[in-house]
């Protein structure tokens, strides 16, 4: 059923700006589960994701801003992965107290929009092991169906970013939990990095797997009648890679 409701709007821009000089803008839509994060609705973010949204920006254009959006996702999901202490000594011979990452961290795309967040996982992890799963829609059932998987052999001892730019109902992402949890892998060592997410989509995931946490971006107004996000984007992966 297609969501009739309103997303949320406020004045966008520096705080020091008078709220008379700053512009009015589409935010947000705010969420009650606890496992789901929203980057902060910042001037940055939210003229990238105008840029992205626009339908007469070229594929060129489209492909920056993703990457520029993609990027700051993969940097909050690292702020969720633990840490520990580790005390260094520094080129003039002092001590600092600082932390690294707790345990192996791998990415995991769900083919083949989520295939486009691999290089900003990529460029903020060195040598990171990424792997892939593939599900389709089934003509006959409207159900998701898995057609493939290759996957780290030990992914369940690392921590999973699961890759995918776009949340709709949800039943591809919730598929590719459940395929990372038949790998042994425990639900609070994954975090699913995601660009645009529906309420429905979003709060039907959070609640289905709670220990799993999600970052994104933005969650949109609903789905339509066709269960797009909207306003949405369109088909993320055909503006990234074919149009």
């Amino acid at each position: 059923m297609a969501s009739n409701s309103q997303p949320p709007s406020q004045t966008v821009g520096p705080e020091y700006r008078p709220a008379g000089l700053k512009p009015i803008a589409t935010v947000s839509t705010p969420l009650s589960q606890k496992n789901v994060h929203i980057l902060p609705q910042t001037p940055q973010l939210i003229a990238l994701l105008t840029m992205i949204r626009d339908r007469n920006t070229g594929r060129a254009d489209f492909i920056f801003y993703s990457n520029r959006i993609i990027r700051l996702l993969v940097e909050e999901g690292l702020n969720h992965l633990p840490v520990v202490g580790q005390e260094v000594s520094t080129p003039v011979g002092r001590s600092y107290a600082g932390v690294k990452f707790e345990g192996k961290i791998c990415g995991v795309s769900i083919m083949r929009a989520g295939e486009s967040m691999e290089q900003g996982l990529r460029d903020c992890c060195r040598s990171v092991r990424i792997g892939k799963i593939l599900i389709q829609r089934d003509e006959e059932t409207s159900k998701p169906k898995l057609y493939y998987d290759k996957l780290p052999e030990d992914i369940a001892d690392r921590w999973v970013l699961l890759l995918d730019p776009m949340l709709a109902t949800g039943g591809s992402a919730l598929m590719a939990i459940e395929v990372l949890r038949s790998r042994g892998v425990p639900e609070d060592r994954i975090l699913f990095l995601n660009l645009i997410a529906s309420p429905e989509g979003a709060k039907n995931f959070a609640d289905r797997f709670p220990k799993v946490r999600v970052v994104t971006a933005f969650v949109d107004a609903g789905l339509d009648e066709k269960n797009w996000i909207v306003p949405g984007l369109g088909d993320f992966g055909d503006r990234f890679y074919t149009m």
